[in-house]
């Protein structure tokens, strides 16, 4: 694979595998209780899951080139702003949405993925920038942005679903799921012509990201995970979810 080849599908794989995940709605009947605990419950173990594997642990490793024993610092800080950020955004959905309460939760959703998409593409940026500015093998970095991407395909599962639960159109659903993934090969680009700037930024980035992705389960989906009190079905498919995403996150 020449260089130029690799470069462009690195930039390109992450966001077509989100698509691709997003599409498996289709698949899907008509939302009933069973099938809404099971996706709730596989989105917020997925969900959880990279926000361990695929923010937080990164950013830590990160932070630890430039801030070794104070390393916590950066990853601590920018948790709970992505925290504060979700806040932010509880206030200013109540003020879009004042009379469609069922607006809020998709809405919320659907940008704490997005923003969580942003650092992982910015990483992709950063690891082919930094191979053609170090003249190192293209084929790693091509390889890292190719496990962000198989990390995707559930992730843009995870995302359609509970926004097809909440609007019940699978099209509307598939479109919000596909432009969650569209700002990874923007931020692609962006990284990969400030891999040498911006580097530094990343720890900040990614457990903001975490942040806000682990305060939309709590707040938004966890609740309804056990709407049915009768029922363990959830709790399998969290485990499920997170077990998958884990898996993907290890070996990838």
């Amino acid at each position: 694979m020449d260089q130029t080849t690799a470069i462009i599908l690195s930039f390109i794989l992450p966001c077509a595998l989100t698509t691709l995940g997003s599409s498996l709605v289709y698949f899907f009947k008509k939302p009933s209780k069973t099938l809404n605990i099971i996706t709730i419950g596989l989105a917020s173990g997925i969900m959880l899951s990279a926000s361990l594997w695929s923010l937080l642990l990164p950013s830590l490793e990160n932070a630890e080139e430039t801030w070794n024993n104070l390393a916590f610092i950066p990853v601590a800080v920018g948790f709970v702003l992505g925290g504060i950020f979700m806040i932010f955004l509880d206030f200013l959905s109540s003020k879009l949405f004042k009379n469609n309460e069922n607006g809020k939760k998709p809405f919320k959703l659907f940008t704490a993925i997005t923003v969580h998409n942003i650092p992982e593409g910015m990483s992709v940026g950063f690891a082919v920038g930094t191979a053609v500015a170090t003249q190192n093998a293209i084929l790693g970095s091509f390889m890292f942005a190719l496990g962000i991407a198989l990390q995707n395909f559930p992730e843009g599962l995870a995302t359609s679903l509970p926004l097809y639960k909440c609007y019940n159109n699978k099209h509307k659903a598939f479109l919000l799921g596909t432009l969650s993934g569209v700002v990874e090969p923007i931020f692609a680009v962006a990284g990969f012509f400030l891999a040498t700037y911006l580097t530094s930024l990343l720890p900040w980035l990614l457990s903001f990201s975490a942040g806000a992705m682990i305060y939309v389960i709590i707040e938004e989906l966890m609740p309804e995970l056990h709407e049915d009190k009768t029922s363990s079905l959830g709790t399998w498919a969290f485990i499920i979810g997170f077990v998958v995403m884990m898996l993907l996150d290890i070996c990838l």
